[in-house]
């Protein structure tokens, strides 16, 4: 129950009073773009060796994306999203990260946020996406409420990492009567420190799990 409550404590980096800053657009690149306004992205990322274990492919994840432009800038950060996917040959793959959001803060933030991708373009073949995942550009930074809720959930694994590479892992069992479970990655296991309760999946609330 400490690990969790400290995690949840310690959940947004605050920022002091600042004026609004301006907004820009965020734009397409050979690697990601939008199409009917949801966000795509080209595999496999050629920094993540690709494995026949999830777990594999998410250990290389925080190490990656941390090399990106603004992956490490706190408040003045960028936060990436990507996907984990297979081509139904037993083996996952990562997608290159995206920036893509609504609008993107030129200027301090509190909060970050970017799209997770709907589809996962591979010359390959046709893909299908297992897993979501994301970065904080700041650390310590716990997966928030908002990515817990249900109505954010797309696939059967959401990922999260910040500049500390802490990796959680939230399996969301949407359409289940099962709570949703909240992991921490330790070595090469995964310790389940929370809990989603079906009836708070609605709003994401973690129920600790005793130490």
């Amino acid at each position: 129950m400490r690990v969790l409550a400290g995690l949840l404590l310690t959940g947004w980096y605050v920022v002091g009073c600042v004026s609004a800053p301006p907004l820009a657009s965020a734009g397409d690149t050979a690697n990601h773009g939008r199409k009917n306004g949801q966000v795509w992205v080209r595999g496999p990322w050629d920094a993540i060796k690709p494995s026949t274990q999830m777990d594999e492919v998410i250990d290389q994840l925080c190490p990656a994306v941390m090399e990106l432009p603004g992956a490490r800038g706190k408040e003045y950060g960028i936060e990436y999203c990507g996907a984990i996917y297979t081509l139904g040959d037993g083996t996952y793959y990562a997608s290159y990260p995206s920036p893509l959001q609504r609008m993107v803060l030129v200027g301090p933030s509190s909060r970050k946020q970017c799209h997770p991708p709907r589809s996962v373009t591979d010359a390959r073949g046709h893909t299908t996406i297992e897993a979501d995942f994301h970065s904080h550009p700041w650390g310590p930074s716990p997966i928030s409420d908002r990515d817990r809720r249900a109505d954010t959930q797309l696939y059967f694994v959401r990922v999260q990492f910040d500049t500390r590479c802490q990796v959680m892992r939230l399996l969301p069992h949407l359409h289940e009567e099962r709570p949703g479970e909240l992991h921490l990655r330790q070595g090469k296991d995964w310790k389940l420190i929370g809990r989603i309760l079906p009836e708070d999946k609605a709003t994401g609330t973690i129920t600790p799990v005793p130490e």
